[in-house]
């Protein structure tokens, strides 16, 4: 009878169960959660910014309510995306300065230039996005028109990689550039003899010494201007690569203050005044911001011919790039580095860079366990050198960057080399994960451009037919993993996000379709159409 009794009592007893309450519940979902078995799921229940269960709409329903119910009528919700590496702050003072993105000739460049400074005069031109490689004349330009329509206003015109400048003589006077002048660690380039006005890597930095620095007001505006752009293609975390301790501090104030929603993994720049504070410092972190890494350069980028080679440059007889930090300071900052808890991210794009960088990190961290030092870019490398990846050394990679590249880069390191160029599934294959960005504003901001050139390797031309050395492609399942739990694992992160988990942060993005099964020629145009950080929609 007691045991009759307790069968009739217990739906009885469920029934009057009271449900949980919780601030949003989100069903009729189509959930990639990305866990640890890449499994599926149709609703989530959040509350204090976190997933608290995730499962069934009919399992989520039945234990848990909430005054905000969000039918997702059947779209796919990933984890918020992740941009392992990226120019965030960068992007914002873009917004401010001539966008030389797309030009095709440097006619178009001047004719940019002039019409911005009619709408917003300035006493110091900024531009940034040429690449003479989409020129006819695939040749660096020369300062001479910039200085007959602008004699008495500086003017700095930086390449899309960041990695170059072309500026005029009046900004070469003001930096006290002359034919004399020497600096290691790249080029001010010259013909016939003469100044063109082209400055590569570290020479640019005697002309950022005397560009006017931006206002309070201009640098919190570029945050801003940043997070809008980045939250609306679902970018919920980005890997800004260099940083320096105001920019962080504003960061961590703003979003202390409610005004800067978006999460920033912020690496600190390779300055002595940055590194004496933060490693002594220690880790910093906050729901919002995590602060515990160096970005260093290693060497220049390949399309202006900065990348450090091991042999000369197929199309430059004699010329190997160079080393933008010598090769016995990335030494000595790998050990000062490794003595403290930062992480070390350096770029490395040519062969000989990676290598240098490499062997730095295998001498620095022996007898150290679960640093996750990262290569990025780890663009070019020599057949023998992917072994040093299976030590815990994780490749940070931009997929864009392979299918921008690919109509140059076997000009620039011939047939045989360019075949450890953009290896992403070799590097994959060695450290067991990549971490995925874009490197913006270098390339595009949108991470589904990332998704179809790591899978597709087209450019959106559909070029090359059949895909740009798809040994080196990855699956679908790959590459999200890359823009999330990888990504979040590279950060240290891994615990509080890059998946759909209970107990994790309820950062989660929306998407207009299936970007698992959808025809990948399609993956460009999706839109992220609901964004959230920590459980408020953001878009």
């Amino acid at each position: 009878m007691k045991k009759l009794l307790l069968v009739l009592i217990a739906p009885l007893f469920i029934a009057c169960t009271p449900k949980e309450e919780v601030d949003l519940i989100v069903f009729n979902a189509d959930i990639y959660t990305v866990d640890a078995n890449f499994s599926k799921a149709s609703a989530v229940a959040i509350k204090d910014g976190k997933f608290v269960a995730v499962g069934s709409s009919e399992e989520i329903a039945e234990k848990y309510n909430a005054a905000e119910q969000f039918d997702a009528q059947g779209k796919t919700m990933v984890p918020g995306l992740i941009d392992a590496h990226c120019h965030f702050y960068g992007l914002g003072l873009n917004q401010q300065v001539v966008d030389l993105v797309g030009t095709t000739s440097f006619d178009e460049i001047v004719d940019r230039v002039v019409a911005f400074q009619k709408e917003r005069p300035s006493n110091f031109i900024r531009g940034r996005g040429w690449d003479q490689n989409d020129w006819e004349a695939k040749e660096f330009p020369t300062k001479d028109k910039l200085d007959e329509l602008f004699p008495d206003i500086p003017v700095a015109l930086e390449r899309v990689d960041g990695h170059a400048y072309l500026v005029n003589q009046k900004a070469l006077d003001l930096a006290g550039i002359t034919d004399e002048t020497q600096v290691d660690g790249g080029a001010i380039v010259k013909k016939d003899g003469k100044i063109t006005g082209v400055l590569v890597d570290n020479p640019m930095s005697l002309v950022d010494a005397v560009m006017p620095q931006p206002t309070k007001e201009q640098q919190i505006q570029a945050l801003k201007d940043a997070e809008r752009i980045s939250l609306d293609y679902g970018l919920t975390t980005v890997n800004d690569a260099g940083l320096a301790r105001e920019t962080i501090e504003l960061i961590d104030s703003l979003q202390q203050a409610g005004e800067l929603s978006i999460r920033v993994y912020a690496m600190v720049a390779n300055y002595p005044e940055n590194l004496d504070y933060f490693l002594n410092k220690g880790i910093i972190k906050t729901d919002g911001l995590n602060v515990r890494s160096v970005k260093v350069y290693g060497d220049g980028a390949l399309g202006s011919r900065g990348a450090a080679l091991k042999e000369p440059y197929s199309d430059q007889p004699g010329h190997f790039g160079a080393m933008v930090t010598p090769v016995d300071q990335i030494g000595a900052l790998a050990e000062r580095i490794a003595a403290s808890e930062y992480q070390m991210n350096t770029h490395a794009i040519g062969d000989s860079a990676n290598v240098v960088v490499l062997r730095a990190y295998e001498k620095a961290l022996a007898g150290k366990e679960d640093r996750r030092w990262k290569v990025e870019h780890a663009q070019v490398i020599a057949p023998q050198d992917f072994d040093y990846f299976k030590n815990g050394i994780i490749p940070s990679v931009q997929p864009t960057h392979a299918t921008s590249d690919m109509y140059w880069a076997g000009d620039r390191l011939g047939p045989d080399r360019v075949k450890g160029a953009y290896a992403f599934k070799d590097l994959l294959n060695q450290a067991g994960m990549v971490a995925l960005g874009t490197d913006f504003p270098v390339e595009q901001v949108s991470p589904f451009l990332t998704f179809y050139a790591a899978v597709a390797r087209q450019d959106l031309d559909r070029y090359p037919e059949g895909g740009y050395q798809m040994e080196n492609a990855l699956t679908r399942e790959e590459t999200l993993k890359g823009m999330t739990i990888w990504a979040a694992y590279s950060n240290f992160e891994e615990e509080e996000k890059g998946s759909i988990e209970p107990g994790k942060l309820a950062d989660f993005v929306l998407l207009s379709e299936d970007i698992m099964t959808m025809p990948i020629e399609e993956v460009p145009n999706l839109k992220a159409e609901k964004v959230y950080v920590g459980g408020k929609e953001m878009k």
